[in-house]
């Protein structure tokens, strides 16, 4: 019983090396695939949420509680990218 069990081991181990080092590589690929479609969506995100401009705006306050005078519920968001209410800072030692 134990020679039969271990001869069946061994006639699957020539089929087992193949399949484990196909899906190894497998697996590989997708964790590689991950780590770049992640990191792509990151730039892209990054790309966009620098478009914002209220922190060079006048109205904007830096200040957690009230972030913008004029549009408090959309400052920093995305809505905020084309404010029509947007006036640079000309001299920021006077805000």
């Amino acid at each position: 019983m134990l020679e039969a069990i271990i001869f069946l081991i061994h006639g699957m181990q020539k089929f087992l090396v193949p399949i484990c080092f196909v899906v190894a590589w497998g697996l590989m690929i997708l964790v590689a695939w991950s780590l770049w479609s992640t990191a792509r969506d990151s730039v892209a995100t990054a790309k966009q949420m620098h478009q914002i401009p209220c922190p060079g705006c006048q109205f904007f306050t830096d200040d957690y509680r009230l972030k913008c005078t004029v549009h408090p519920s959309v400052a920093n968001t995305e809505e905020a990218i084309n404010c029509m209410d947007y006036q640079p800072k000309t001299n920021p030692y006077l805000y």
